[in-house]
């Protein structure tokens, strides 16, 4: 996709880099988004496919809820909102049902869990899931495929390496600014997002939104790694 602007300061860091999370309080919420894997159907003649493993997305942010509630966050403050339409799909391949999986963790975990079906909901969710003049978003992060300019939630779902569901950069205008913390920590853990939907971010809420140039890599035990650190960076 081509987008004509003229780009932000950056402020870059190298695969090591950590990032602090806002402290835990009562006025806050911690917003974890999922969004789908593709389907083998479209990806297993590829030479890299995506998502051999259904749980990517959900498994890491089970890996970030503990971490979260780690450093002190209240599971109650932690919402988890993940894209129902694509486990249905994948439940077919896995032959299980993959929702119910998704909300015997949720319970688990003891956060609220959400599902979505449309990318509107996310941004209504986010503007007014809570009383945001009373409870601020603290933390917001995406686990998921996507490219530089959006949010892919259901990429080779339904079809073969194109999605019909995401968030664009042009839509960022729809989020409210004044729906954050003052130091809140925004960041999407997908590939590319820091070529340019992170500056787009930025100009839309006023917030840094962290991302990667290049290829972000999907882990089993531990947090989304850069797929190539010698080439990538995070950056807003």
């Amino acid at each position: 996709m081509k987008t004509l602007f003229a780009p932000l300061a950056a402020l870059v860091f190298t695969a090591g880099a950590t990032f602090a999370t806002p402290a835990a309080s009562g006025n806050r919420e911690y917003i974890l988004l999922s969004g789908g894997p593709s389907i083998l159907v479209w990806e297993k003649w590829k030479s890299q496919p995506h998502d051999l493993w259904w749980q990517n997305f959900i498994r890491a942010a089970e890996i970030r809820i503990a971490e979260l509630k780690s450093q002190g966050v209240p599971a109650s403050q932690i919402t988890w909102l993940v894209y129902q339409p694509a486990y249905q799909t994948r439940s077919r391949q896995e032959g299980q049902n993959l929702v119910a999986n998704i909300s015997t963790l949720g319970r688990s975990l003891g956060v609220k869990l959400k599902y979505f079906s449309r990318s509107q909901q996310v941004i209504d969710y986010l503007n007014a899931g809570q009383p945001r003049e009373r409870v601020k978003i603290g933390d917001l992060e995406y686990f998921g495929h996507s490219n530089k300019a959006c949010w892919m939630f259901d990429y080779s779902n339904l079809i073969d390496s194109a999605s019909k569901v995401w968030i664009h950069e042009d839509d960022l205008y729809k989020i409210a600014p004044d729906i954050f913390t003052r130091d809140a920590f925004i960041k999407s853990w997908g590939c590319h997002t820091g070529e340019s939907m992170s500056q787009k971010f930025r100009r839309a809420t006023g917030m840094k939104m962290w991302g990667a140039t290049g290829r972000s890599q999907y882990m089993t035990h531990e947090l989304p790694t850069l797929a190539q650190p010698e080439k990538s960076r995070w950056r807003y």
